[in-house]
């Protein structure tokens, strides 16, 4: 394996040994990395990875200090910082560890419905009862992806389904037991459905939002201010496994640690599958972007308006109301200035400050003016309701 040489170090770590929380995915991969092949010794870290059963259990930790820093999805993190359903914490986004690679799995009846009808409106019509998707956390990822992916076909996802959050591990069994008509989560719990004949990926999530911001290393506020030199060895440790994850061979040889039955606890060829890119060519003829972990440097800077998008789509569901200064709050949700000092530690380039995305709707979101952006959603409700 190709290990760099130790990367200079910055200031000597206030605190060396560090418990990291990770849910079971595959997005795991940077902390299990770093823990396998121990990056955090050349920063004077020693890590300890805390497998949580749940989202809800790596926020409570995480506000607890029971685990100092964790694998965890941006929208959960900018949910507590704004206390949408929960304890209130004033949290640290460190770095973006990944963008892309979760999906959207339909049940096999739903599936073959949206296929005849040609729409998911009237596919989701044929249950004859509502029909109920699960996410991972109110807040999170997933729940942002699929309601986004409904409302761009004409679904309202507060009104024409019922959204339940299953932990991850735990939605392939809920939905072979015809609990679920659909989820939305991350892998390998896609390809496992879909191996053990529950149901079909019929959407990724770059598909929606091309190289979106998808799980970050995040603390809270009070930890980065009480230990910097940790936070910034905890980066630098983060992105030499980001890196390393970036080579082919090494994801094939990090899908076998995440297959043990105290990290994922998935098959291997399931979990490699996905890593690599690879999505059924008869649902996907042409191949979507997958899961990156590095790309150079263009995943793993904490960029503000990829915190401000969530805070607008809390609005646009209506989880968050008030006169809140939502572009202020992102800006000090995300570490930047620590990043851009571990980074450039280790040559590691930092990209453009602000970018435009076009997403699966057409619309393009670019942060900078995000009640317009906002202001746009209600219009094309009251269109549509017209």
């Amino acid at each position: 394996m190709n290990i760099s040489s130790p990367a200079p170090s910055i200031g000597k770590p206030e605190k060396t040994h560090i418990r990291l929380g990770f849910v079971a995915l595959s997005d795991a991969a940077p902390l299990v990395a770093a823990k396998v092949l121990e990056f955090g010794h050349r920063h004077g870290l020693t890590l300890e990875l805390c497998r949580q059963p749940s989202w809800a259990a790596v926020r409570d930790k995480l506000l607890s200090g029971e685990i100092d820093a964790a694998h965890a999805l941006y929208g959960l993190v900018c949910g507590v910082q704004m206390g949408i359903g929960g304890p209130q914490g004033d949290m640290a986004v460190l770095m973006v560890l990944n963008r892309n690679g979760q999906a959207i799995t339909l049940s096999n009846r739903l599936t073959e419905a949206f296929e005849q009808h040609g729409n998911l409106k009237d596919a989701l019509a044929t249950p004859g009862r509502r029909p109920v998707f699960a996410q991972t956390f109110p807040t999170g990822t997933h729940a942002m992806w699929l309601y986004y992916w409904l409302a761009a076909q004409g679904v309202q996802p507060l009104r024409d389904i019922r959204s339940v959050v299953i932990p991850p591990p735990q939605m392939v069994d809920a939905l072979i037991d015809g609990e679920l008509d659909g989820l939305c989560v991350g892998e390998p719990w896609n390809a496992v459905a879909e191996a053990r004949g529950a149901g079909k990926t019929v959407a990724v999530t770059s598909q929606i939002w091309p190289d979106h911001p998808e799980k970050v290393l995040a603390s809270r506020r009070d930890f980065v201010e009480h230990y910097p030199q940790t936070s910034r060895a905890l980066i630098q440790t983060m992105l030499e496994a980001c890196r390393w994850l970036d080579n082919s061979q090494h994801r094939k040889d990090i899908s076998t640690w995440l297959a043990a039955p105290d990290v994922v606890g998935a098959p291997q060829e399931l979990i490699v599958q996905r890593l690599l890119g690879h999505y059924d060519p008869a649902q996907f003829p042409v191949q979507p972007p997958g899961v990156s972990f590095f790309n150079e440097g263009a995943v793993n800077y904490p960029r503000p308006s990829d915190g401000l998008w969530f805070f607008t789509q809390f609005r646009r569901w209506g989880m968050l109301q008030g006169d809140h200064d939502d572009a202020a709050v992102a800006v000090a949700l995300c570490q930047t200035a620590l990043y851009r000092e571990a980074a450039a530690s280790m040559n590691v380039r930092v990209p453009e400050e602000m970018r435009a995305d076009v997403f699966i709707d057409g619309r393009v979101w670019d942060g900078q003016n995000p009640a317009a952006y906002l202001d746009g959603f209600t219009s094309q409700k009251s269109a549509s309701a017209g």
